[in-house]
């Protein structure tokens, strides 16, 4: 699965002429492999070893290019660093208040709230966004005691 996300993003980059560098390459496998929506930093930390000459600011830079051709998604929820969401389906966030983990849940069934508000108010929709918040299991079992 991780690979066909791969291989269709790649073929987005060639199609919109951006040009495919090692760096540009394995920082979306990183992105395509990570189900923790990293933050530059994190990326930048993964794959230093691999790029020593690769600053932090390359990854933003690379990102930046990624959101602008619709590859990646840039997630800021109130704290100070954007983690970044590779774009495969509609999907929403559950969010940690605790420790600000933040994870994918599906759920296919709110196109029509998008229907109902263009419907409601004349707005021509682009999307929508929804995020859930909560205690995950690991923060949810500490507060027991």
């Amino acid at each position: 699965m991780a690979m066909n996300h791969l291989k269709e993003a790649l073929d987005t980059l060639k199609e919109t002429g951006v040009r495919i560098t090692p760096q540009r390459h394995a920082i979306l496998e990183y992105l395509i492999n990570s189900m923790s929506h990293p933050t530059a930093d994190d990326i930048y930390k993964a794959l230093e070893g691999k790029f020593p000459n690769m600053s932090v600011a390359t990854v933003y830079n690379n990102l930046r290019v990624f959101r602008e051709v619709g590859l990646v998604k840039e997630l800021t929820y109130g704290d100070a660093s954007s983690r970044f969401d590779f774009v495969t389906t509609h999907h929403y966030h559950v969010i940690c208040e605790s420790c600000g983990k933040i994870v994918d849940f599906h759920y296919p069934g709110l196109d029509e709230v998008e229907h109902l508000a263009s419907h409601v108010t004349g707005f021509k929709v682009a999307n929508h966004r929804m995020e859930i918040y909560g205690s995950c299991p690991d923060c949810a079992s500490k507060e027991v005691h």
